[in-house]
């Protein structure tokens, strides 16, 4: 692999129920999914903060595996992902996202028992953090974490879609 190539971000976009998401991989997978009907700009942020050296390429068939999984996913039709990621965060983070794919799908778990889960039971702020910090919205599931009192609470792409993604689960497991 050439230079050029290692330095490639590979981006497409797909539209589920009128909204678009725009999504990137690099040669290693899947490395973010934007909110839906943000413009690219929300991308371009992204990648300026954690892969300032890239070369942005439109790349349709590069993503088709991941958007037919995404849309099989938001259709009710699939459980889990199988394909490839590469989250970009720190060591703590990369821990919180590991602990959010052990998640269940159609269940939740609140801030505290992920930073449990971690071993790390007095950083639920950190924990909350590092899901915020999330770059994978719906691959790495941080929409199945809950307040402790069963509140949702933050999401990149807002509660509406939070709650649409838990009724998704819940009716799914029924």
């Amino acid at each position: 692999m050439g230079e050029s190539d290692s330095r490639a971000v590979y981006y497409s976009s797909f539209t589920f129920k009128e909204a678009v998401y725009f999504i990137v991989a690099t040669s290693k997978g899947l490395c973010y999914v934007g909110s839906p009907n943000q413009p690219i700009d929300e991308i371009i942020i992204w990648l300026n903060k954690h892969l300032p050296d890239y070369d942005l390429v439109e790349d349709h068939q590069h993503l088709t595996r991941y958007k037919q999984a995404l849309i099989r996913y938001l259709s009710g039709n699939l459980l889990t992902f199988t394909f490839e990621i590469d989250p970009m965060g720190t060591a703590f983070q990369q821990s919180v996202w590991r602990a959010l794919q052990d998640i269940p799908y159609g269940h939740t778990m609140t801030y505290g028992e992920v930073a449990k889960m971690i071993n790390r039971p007095t950083a639920v702020r950190a924990v909350g953090r590092a899901i915020g910090a999330n770059p994978l919205l719906i691959v790495i599931p941080c929409h199945r974490v809950i307040r402790k009192g069963g509140q949702l609470s933050g999401f990149r792409a807002g509660l509406a879609m939070k709650r649409m993604l838990l009724t998704l689960e819940q009716t799914e497991t029924a």
